[in-house]
Protein backbone atom coordinates (compact mmCIF):
# COMPACT_ATOMS: atom_id res chain seq x y z
CA UNK A 1 0.00 0.00 0.00
CA UNK A 2 2.68 2.73 0.72
CA UNK A 3 4.60 1.87 -2.47
CA UNK A 4 0.97 3.02 -4.24
CA UNK A 5 0.73 5.61 -2.40
CA UNK A 6 3.87 6.72 -2.90
CA UNK A 7 3.08 6.96 -6.67
CA UNK A 8 0.13 8.62 -5.82
CA UNK A 9 -0.88 9.91 -2.46
CA UNK A 10 -4.43 11.06 -3.83
CA UNK A 11 -4.90 7.24 -4.53
CA UNK A 12 -5.96 7.00 -1.01
CA UNK A 13 -8.86 8.56 -0.97
CA UNK A 14 -10.02 6.92 -4.76
CA UNK A 15 -11.89 3.88 -2.97
CA UNK A 16 -13.53 6.46 -0.52
CA UNK A 17 -14.49 9.34 -3.32
CA UNK A 18 -15.52 6.94 -6.33
CA UNK A 19 -19.31 7.17 -7.01
CA UNK A 20 -19.03 5.73 -10.47
CA UNK A 21 -18.12 2.28 -9.56
CA UNK A 22 -21.03 -0.29 -11.02
CA UNK A 23 -22.04 -2.36 -8.78
CA UNK A 24 -19.83 -6.35 -9.21
CA UNK A 25 -22.47 -8.38 -7.56
CA UNK A 26 -26.82 -8.44 -8.81
CA UNK A 27 -29.03 -6.02 -7.89
CA UNK A 28 -30.51 -8.35 -4.92
CA UNK A 29 -29.19 -11.49 -3.57
CA UNK A 30 -31.43 -14.94 -4.17
CA UNK A 31 -31.30 -18.56 -2.50
CA UNK A 32 -32.77 -20.84 -4.58
CA UNK A 33 -33.70 -24.93 -2.77
CA UNK A 34 -35.38 -27.81 -4.39
CA UNK A 35 -37.49 -30.48 -2.00
CA UNK A 36 -39.08 -33.60 -3.14
CA UNK A 37 -42.34 -31.82 -4.92
CA UNK A 38 -40.69 -27.52 -5.56
CA UNK A 39 -38.39 -25.30 -6.39
CA UNK A 40 -37.88 -22.48 -3.79
CA UNK A 41 -36.91 -19.20 -4.62
CA UNK A 42 -36.51 -16.48 -1.47
CA UNK A 43 -34.92 -13.20 -3.08
CA UNK A 44 -34.14 -10.22 -0.58
CA UNK A 45 -36.05 -7.28 -0.74
CA UNK A 46 -35.03 -5.14 1.93
CA UNK A 47 -36.75 -1.83 1.56
CA UNK A 48 -39.19 -2.22 -1.08
CA UNK A 49 -42.60 -2.05 -0.72
CA UNK A 50 -44.92 -5.02 -1.94
CA UNK A 51 -46.26 -2.96 -4.37
CA UNK A 52 -42.97 -1.94 -5.87
CA UNK A 53 -42.41 -5.46 -6.98
CA UNK A 54 -43.55 -7.32 -10.32
CA UNK A 55 -43.40 -11.12 -11.17
CA UNK A 56 -44.73 -12.45 -14.16
CA UNK A 57 -43.90 -15.46 -16.60
CA UNK A 58 -43.13 -15.27 -20.11
CA UNK A 59 -41.89 -17.96 -22.29
CA UNK A 60 -40.97 -19.78 -19.34
CA UNK A 61 -38.87 -17.10 -17.86
CA UNK A 62 -39.76 -16.06 -14.36
CA UNK A 63 -38.78 -12.56 -13.50
CA UNK A 64 -38.73 -10.37 -10.76
CA UNK A 65 -38.73 -7.09 -11.07
CA UNK A 66 -38.77 -4.31 -8.70
CA UNK A 67 -38.08 -0.60 -8.00
CA UNK A 68 -36.77 1.15 -5.13
CA UNK A 69 -36.56 4.80 -4.66
CA UNK A 70 -34.47 7.19 -3.33
CA UNK A 71 -36.46 9.88 -1.08
CA UNK A 72 -36.44 13.06 -2.28
CA UNK A 73 -34.78 14.78 0.74
CA UNK A 74 -32.19 12.36 0.74
CA UNK A 75 -31.02 14.16 -2.95
CA UNK A 76 -30.59 17.60 -1.05
CA UNK A 77 -27.56 15.57 0.81
CA UNK A 78 -24.08 15.71 -0.71
CA UNK A 79 -23.07 11.93 -0.05
CA UNK A 80 -19.59 10.79 0.24
CA UNK A 81 -20.48 6.94 -1.22
CA UNK A 82 -23.70 5.53 -2.00
CA UNK A 83 -23.91 1.76 -1.95
CA UNK A 84 -27.24 0.83 -1.85
CA UNK A 85 -29.21 0.36 -5.42
CA UNK A 86 -31.76 2.76 -6.68
CA UNK A 87 -34.36 2.57 -9.56
CA UNK A 88 -35.40 -0.54 -11.39
CA UNK A 89 -33.81 -4.09 -11.11
CA UNK A 90 -34.60 -7.50 -12.08
CA UNK A 91 -33.40 -10.95 -12.32
CA UNK A 92 -34.58 -14.05 -14.26
CA UNK A 93 -35.04 -17.65 -14.26
CA UNK A 94 -35.27 -20.02 -16.40
CA UNK A 95 -38.39 -22.16 -15.64
CA UNK A 96 -38.64 -24.65 -18.23
CA UNK A 97 -41.56 -27.64 -18.62
CA UNK A 98 -40.88 -29.05 -15.06
CA UNK A 99 -42.45 -26.30 -13.38
CA UNK A 100 -46.84 -26.19 -12.83
CA UNK A 101 -46.84 -22.82 -13.87
CA UNK A 102 -50.55 -22.80 -12.65
CA UNK A 103 -49.81 -23.09 -9.13
CA UNK A 104 -47.07 -20.78 -8.44
CA UNK A 105 -47.21 -19.20 -5.13
CA UNK A 106 -45.41 -16.18 -3.90
CA UNK A 107 -45.40 -14.11 -0.29
CA UNK A 108 -43.76 -10.80 1.01
CA UNK A 109 -43.25 -10.78 4.19
CA UNK A 110 -40.73 -8.24 6.29
CA UNK A 111 -37.95 -7.65 2.61
CA UNK A 112 -38.30 -11.42 1.85
CA UNK A 113 -40.03 -12.48 -1.08
CA UNK A 114 -40.60 -16.29 -1.34
CA UNK A 115 -41.89 -17.97 -4.42
CA UNK A 116 -42.91 -21.90 -4.42
CA UNK A 117 -42.79 -23.26 -7.75
CA UNK A 118 -43.95 -26.49 -7.84
CA UNK A 119 -42.37 -29.38 -9.83
CA UNK A 120 -45.07 -30.64 -12.75
CA UNK A 121 -46.12 -34.09 -12.55
CA UNK A 122 -44.24 -35.97 -15.49
CA UNK A 123 -46.84 -37.67 -17.95
CA UNK A 124 -47.67 -41.08 -16.94
CA UNK A 125 -48.92 -42.79 -19.54
CA UNK A 126 -47.14 -46.40 -20.54
CA UNK A 127 -47.22 -47.06 -23.92
CA UNK A 128 -46.46 -50.73 -25.58
CA UNK A 129 -44.23 -50.41 -28.39
CA UNK A 130 -44.75 -53.34 -31.41
CA UNK A 131 -41.54 -55.09 -32.15
CA UNK A 132 -41.31 -55.82 -36.29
Amino acid sequence: MLVKLSKDPMRLFDDIWSGSQLPTAPAFKVDIAEDETAFHIEAELPGIAKEQIGLNIEDDVLTIKAERKQASEDSQKDYHRIERTYGTFSRSFNLGEIIDQDNIQADFEEGMLCITLPKARPAGRTKEIAIN
